[in-house]
């Protein structure tokens, strides 16, 4: 399946000295979380990448037209560093096409943008880009697959130190708890499209508040609660605690480290 990578979106500041960049290409250790994302797709056999760009769409390109293998790969050098072969590398299957899809472009418009690259096929994948999870992918496609729904969503618990607050109308509090135990479910961005999703796109429309509202009103909008490993990565706090999992040897969402289905 193509897996569409939504990467359009303006630079943003996780720590008051960098410099602005687009989210996706955030470090998370050695590589950006795009290519964590890329990475659990491609665990599961979905290789074929179709990059929706936008602002600062040179910072992806130049990553990857300077890819350098031996970050997280073995290899062995030789002649002096003449030679290098790899025993592993990343990124030689991958397929991944490049598609400017405007600087200001809603994410509806970035997804009708890059239609043609989608092609004939029946189903695709589609990521925000910015989250990490160790679903089984599989499971999730099969899944849909099975259904009559155009678009499948991914539902979460937010994992935020929050607390919802409830309160009559005279303002006293009648009760409180933590947002992650209340029974919010948010969009986790991971979605499985069918190709009549383009059917539903008008230009300048909203992802989820225009499309999916349509698809709900003829019914045809399904959804995965998933209460497993999901982390967004939208604030400094964020990118501090995916760090301290990558740093510990255990990130969740590695999945192709232990070969999980």
């Amino acid at each position: 399946m193509k897996v569409v990578l939504f990467c359009g979106g303006p630079g943003t500041r996780l720590w008051e000295e960098a410099e602005a960049i687009p989210k996706p290409m955030v470090p998370l250790g050695y590589r950006p979380v795009l290519w964590h994302v890329m990475k659990y797709y491609a665990h599961y056999g979905h290789t074929d990448f179709i990059l929706a760009l936008g602002a600062q769409a040179e910072a992806i390109k130049d990553f990857f037209l300077h890819y350098d293998e031996a970050l997280t790969n073995d290899f062995v050098m030789s002649g002096g560093g003449r030679q290098i072969d790899y025993i592993s590398t990343d990124i030689h299957e991958w397929k991944i096409t490049f598609a400017d899809t405007g600087v200001h472009s809603s994410i509806a418009d970035r997804l009708r943008a890059v239609r043609r690259y989608v092609g004939d096929d029946e189903m695709f994948l589609a990521n925000y880009s910015d989250g990490l999870t160790d679903l089984s992918l599989d499971r999730y496609i099969a899944d849909f697959s099975s259904s009559a729904n155009i678009a499948n969503v991914l539902l979460v618990q937010p994992p935020l130190t929050y607390h919802e607050v409830t309160a009559d109308e005279r303002g006293q509090v009648t009760g409180i708890e933590p947002v992650a135990q209340s029974g919010l479910w948010i969009n986790g961005g991971y979605f499985v499209f069918r190709a009549e999703i383009f059917d539903y796109i008008e230009a300048g429309d909203d992802i989820a508040t225009d499309v999916f509202r349509r698809l709900i009103k003829i019914d045809k909008l399904g959804s995965t609660r998933y209460e497993g490993f999901w982390a967004p990565l939208d604030t400094f706090k964020d990118k501090q605690r995916l760090d301290e999992m990558f740093m510990s040897g255990a990130a969740p969402w590695e999945v192709w480290k232990d070969g999980r289905a």
